[in-house]
């Protein structure tokens, strides 16, 4: 089945065909590093890590890069509030967006360009659109001419006359069109600076992503990502600046994820109602994160809550509970033959697994085939079946949950693994109550042995008595 994108630059879903053979190119704007990452940043990195994954499971040789904005004016900002150099403040924060994604288990990016490390080819891009007639400067200033770019609007659907006709726009001297953008700022006393043509001065912000992306991946590349709010003005402007420096297309498809809201609201610092990765992962596991933020399409908004991040960590908990039963099941010569059975469930749920994500990458639509095949496994089990035929199961299952571990980046932990995180108490006390319930009901003191179950239970943890002794399930005890 071929795979198909929603392109933000024709507005409908194409056939995704690689510029070059079997190699496929991915920019994906990175984060600007003065504060520490929050969800709406781990959705994002979370959607382009399973299309990254998926294209790499349909035998794709990927490149892919994610960049820093590390020069900006809220850094100069944070920097000074806070009375250290601007690149000890850039330094701390990109190790704290490595250690958050990380935790998502999303995997590092191929290339990971800062923007200050590409001053001089934003510098040369500047002279080559000067010399063009695309921009112009002004009072050490930089501007991008937009009316001279006949395409300008097409990423966003807009027409530039529209925009101007209904605009309210701060008059800027220094500008011959309100619409016309920075490319290079020309720098204030006190801030960081770097010596250019116009004196000294830092790029703007939309032109480190075009001279970052040319130079890491080559023009054209095939998939441009970020968030929706990214598609204008920056990747707007992008496309603007690239294709009128370069003559020729800057990307082939353009991918934008959905917002993340908070009680409908778009989250954002501004409004106050956002959350940090480690905020949030201070209550819930990174494995219960990445599986909320791929319950709803990636193009869609999602609604943020504490009670769609508990029913996502009782949605793993079930498929936990599942691969232990499974591994504790004890088959036996005779029983029921469920071979057939078990290869039709893995089978039915790889062709469900491609189609959606063949389908524009959709990810609920995955998780709703994998519970399907986690109530077949169930079945199945009930079943009993004989040695052979569960041998059979087996493989069918560990089939569906390699392919899920590899492409959304979940159920990597065995099942003691998982429910060990959410023991309440220590193993050794654990261990020490097991014990004494054990030695209980040697003397038949079945009043303490419930008793000691009981206790247990209130603090999440779950006895079970099996032919290899007694186990247990825990569940978070949360105070919420």
């Amino acid at each position: 089945m071929m795979l198909n994108v929603y392109n933000t630059l024709t507005g409908q879903k194409e056939v995704f065909k690689p510029i070059s053979g079997n190699r496929v190119k991915i920019y994906v704007c990175g984060v600007t590093v003065y504060d520490y990452c929050h969800i709406g940043h781990a959705r994002s990195a979370t959607v382009f890590d399973v299309i990254r994954r998926y294209l790499m499971h349909k035998g794709f040789e990927v490149t892919f890069v994610k960049n820093f904005t590390d020069i900006d004016d809220k850094i100069i900002k944070r920097s000074n509030e806070q009375g250290i150099l601007w690149t000890e403040l850039t330094d701390k924060f990109i190790k704290e967006h490595d250690a958050d994604m990380d935790a998502l288990n999303i995997l590092r990016p191929d290339h990971t360009p800062k923007a200050t490390d590409y001053i001089g080819g934003m510098i040369k891009m500047c002279e080559t659109l000067i010399e063009k007639g695309f921009a112009y400067e002004s009072n050490g200033d930089i501007y991008y001419r937009v009316q001279k770019f006949e395409e300008y609007g097409k990423l966003s659907h807009r027409k530039l006359d529209d925009m101007m006709a209904g605009a309210r726009i701060e008059v800027n001297d220094n500008k011959e069109n309100p619409f016309d953008f920075v490319l290079w700022k020309a720098s204030k006393p006190g801030e960081p600076s770097w010596e250019s043509p116009w004196g000294a001065g830092r790029p703007g912000w939309h032109i480190e992503c075009s001279v970052m992306s040319e130079d890491t991946l080559g023009l054209p590349f095939d998939i441009h990502g970020g968030g929706r709010d990214l598609v204008f003005p920056h990747h707007e402007n992008e496309i603007a600046q690239s294709e009128a420096a370069c003559g020729c297309e800057f990307s082939k498809y353009w991918i934008h994820n959905g917002f993340v809201n908070v009680n409908q609201e778009k989250m954002s610092k501004s409004l106050g109602n956002f959350f940090t990765i480690r905020t949030v992962l201070d209550e819930f596991n990174p494995e219960i994160v990445r599986f909320f933020l791929m319950t709803t399409h990636y193009r869609s908004s999602l609604d943020f809550s504490q009670d769609h991040l508990l029913e996502a960590e009782r949605s793993l908990d079930r498929i936990y509970t599942m691969l232990d039963e499974l591994n504790r099941f004890n088959a036996g010569k005779k029983g029921t033959d469920v071979s057939a059975e078990a290869m039709k469930v893995s089978d039915i749920f790889m062709e469900k697994f491609e189609a959606a994500m063949d389908d524009d990458f959709n990810t609920p639509e995955v998780l709703a085939a994998l519970f399907e095949a986690v109530r077949e496994f169930n079945r199945l089990m009930a079943a009993k079946p004989e040695k052979e035929s569960f041998a059979v199961l087996k493989e069918a299952c560990e089939k569906v949950f390699a392919v899920t571990a590899s492409v959304l980046g979940i159920i990597r932990y065995t099942p003691t693994e998982w429910f060990r995180l959410n023991l309440s108490i220590s193993e050794d006390e654990l261990n020490a109550y097991i014990a004494q319930r054990t030695e209980a009901k040697k003397e038949k003191d079945f009043a303490r042995a419930d008793e000691i179950r009981n206790t247990l239970k209130e603090k999440g943890i779950e006895l079970l008595d099996t032919i290899e002794g007694t186990i247990y399930r825990a569940k978070k005890i949360r105070n919420i």
